[in-house]
């Protein structure tokens, strides 16, 4: 098991390379076989990713770094169970493809396994 605030770290420095865009670190934070899932809705319409493996979700991080900045970014809540964690946060993001920016509430599903995270679920809406 991996000691509680060690998670705390893990998930605040995941956000945080989120936020600088940083594709290495964010995926450094997951082990090679982690399960990668988004499900959400833009102002137009779903999204749903799902993806085994950084080999696989790579690709999908990188498009959302390239397309996608985040700003403002506040963590309201990190609760944590053992290896288990769920994180509350939102940030403005900002779609470099059509320039709006929105306030976004994202929520978090974590399993830890060796300090880092196998398995990751994000659920998301525009404010």
């Amino acid at each position: 098991m991996t000691d509680r605030s060690d998670i705390e770290g893990l998930l605040r420095g995941l956000y945080a390379a989120r936020g600088r865009g940083d594709l290495n670190a964010v995926c450094a934070c997951f082990t090679d076989d982690a399960v990668f899932q988004i499900a959400g809705a833009s102002n137009a319409s779903p999204i749903a990713i799902k993806a085994n493996g950084v080999a696989e979700f790579r690709p999908w991080l990188t498009l959302m770094l390239k397309t996608f900045s985040l700003a403002e970014i506040n963590i309201l809540r990190l609760i944590i169970d053992g290896d288990n964690a769920a994180g509350h946060w939102q940030a403005r993001i900002h779609s470099r493809v059509t320039g709006a920016q929105v306030l976004t509430e994202l929520v978090d599903i974590v399993r830890v396994r060796d300090g880092r995270i196998c398995s990751y679920t994000e659920f998301f809406v525009p404010r």
